[in-house]
């Protein structure tokens, strides 16, 4: 019988982007454009108490399972989701995120709090806190290609 644990963990990570607040929320809320920068979900139901869930991973790897839902979300200033994430089978994670919106000089800090329970060593706060890192880059560069003024130019 394998010895089952629980590692606890909260991480915060701060990004500016030159867009304003009212952008970046888009971002995160319009399938579309969050599909630029994160996986394309196979649902998205963008509303307090909806689900947002999408199935990938390396080609003949492991399948990773995304699976939120909205606890909050207050237009161009927070939203509030908890998600599990499935390795093939097996839960690796339950997590309680918040994501902020600040209006910032030049454009906006986002403010990703992440409060995760990580199961039985299938996954740990470094390698997801990394992994979230190189999500908010990529929502960077999206921001930059698409909503920056000097991209209008």
């Amino acid at each position: 019988m394998s010895k089952r644990f629980v590692t606890h963990d909260t991480f915060v990570i701060e990004r500016a982007y030159e867009s304003p607040p009212a952008q970046v929320f888009s971002a995160w809320a319009d399938p579309v454009a969050k599909a630029k920068w994160f996986t394309k979900s196979d649902e998205f139901d963008f509303r307090v108490g909806g689900r947002e869930s999408s199935r990938g991973g390396p080609l003949d790897g492991p399948v990773y399972t995304f699976d939120a839902y909205y606890q909050e979300i207050v237009p161009d200033e927070r939203i509030v989701y908890s998600y599990t994430m499935d390795l093939d089978e097996t839960r690796i994670s339950v997590s309680v995120t918040t994501v902020e919106f600040k209006p910032a000089e030049g454009g906006t800090q986002l403010i990703f709090t992440e409060q995760g329970a990580f199961l039985d060593g299938h996954d740990s706060p470094a390698d997801r806190e990394h992994g979230t890192k190189i999500m908010l880059d990529k929502l960077g560069e999206e921001l930059q290609k698409e909503y920056s003024p000097r991209s209008k130019g």
